[in-house]
């Protein structure tokens, strides 16, 4: 054998290993790595995109404290697989318990991973302003679309699971010797938002209050709330803020500022539209987007934010 057919061979035999292993790398999903934030935090950053079955719904981030004597969980990301992934991920760096999930909201993807978690036999604590949304005809058609859109790994077996312990507003609580302030500041993104402070670490988990290197997703949101709610965390002295979706901050005050400025540009734009009963087609396309194009799902989320908004403002203007 000539040593081109040798190489040639060895080649194709390479090539053919990597094709065999590439359906189980895509199967495992995009990759987790939980990051530390600070001595005792940690957290794991979602993909900037819509939640489908390449990605596993991971399209949030989820944050965990390890306290003495357990670890404390924010969010529990998109589906149950996440979940799984996530303790594992945690193992690798604590062998203590999962005792707790604090929600920040009951969107999809920062909960559907709950059930893994309450198996492991973690308490869930959360708003109880949730308690409608767990009950409504949006959550169970959610659900259903999500089974659809995002198997295998939203299936018949993943369910919505409720708080074992539902707070009424701000709240402190001690676990494992380490003080966490849970901060009511809905209705804002949704009527059930936490944000939660641990002033030792001054490290700030915002929920989806807070959007980095994407468009904030707006839906039904309170927008005026919301840049309100946003108003009031900058008075928070918080030196890292993990956001609900995108990479860590380390400037508070300029990205707090950047939701909050989108979400008035927002505002802005569609509010004289609304009173004057002006159409939103025409409306939206004589908007001047560029500040805001350029970021992740812009194409994806834009048009519908503006749309709940004008929707929004003609009812506060009645």
């Amino acid at each position: 054998m000539t040593s081109t057919t040798s190489f040639l061979r060895r080649t194709i035999e390479l090539l053919m290993v990597v094709l065999a292993a590439a359906p189980a790398r895509a199967e495992e999903g995009p990759a987790m790595v939980a990051h530390q934030v600070s001595a005792s935090v940690w957290y794991v950053q979602g993909v900037s995109a819509l939640g489908s079955s390449v990605n596993q719904n991971f399209i949030s981030n989820a944050g965990f404290v390890i306290t003495p004597t357990g670890v404390v969980l924010i969010d529990a990301l998109g589906s149950p697989a996440l979940a799984t992934r996530l303790a594992a991920e945690i193992r690798k760096i604590t062998p203590l318990p999962i005792t707790h999930v604090i929600v920040t909201h009951y969107h999809a993807d920062h909960i559907y991973g709950l059930q893994s978690f309450k198996a492991l036999g973690a308490r869930i604590i959360a708003h109880r302003a949730a308690r409608q949304y767990l009950n409504s005809d949006t959550a169970r058609l959610r659900m259903e679309s999500s089974r659809r859109d995002i198997a295998p790994w939203i299936n018949a077996d993943t369910h919505l699971v409720a708080a074992d312990e539902w707070i009424a507003g701000d709240t402190n609580l001690t676990i494992g010797g380490v003080q966490f302030q849970l901060k009511a500041v809905g209705p804002s993104h949704t009527p059930e938002d936490l944000v939660i402070y641990l002033p030792a670490e001054k490290v700030l988990f915002a929920g989806d209050l807070v959007f980095r290197s994407r468009i904030p997703f707006v839906g039904q949101a309170d927008s005026r709330r919301w840049v309100a709610a946003l108003d009031d965390l900058l008075a928070i002295e918080a030196q890292v803020i993990v956001p609900g979706h995108g990479p860590l901050s380390y400037d508070a005050r300029t990205d707090l500022k950047l939701t909050r400025d989108y979400l008035a540009y927002l505002r802005a734009s569609m509010r004289q539209a609304a009173q004057n009963m002006t159409p939103f087609d025409q409306t939206y396309a004589a908007t001047d987007w560029s500040p805001y194009e350029h970021l992740p799902l812009f194409d994806a989320a834009n048009r519908m934010n503006a749309y709940n908004t004008y929707l929004l403002l003609e009812t506060e203007g009645r």
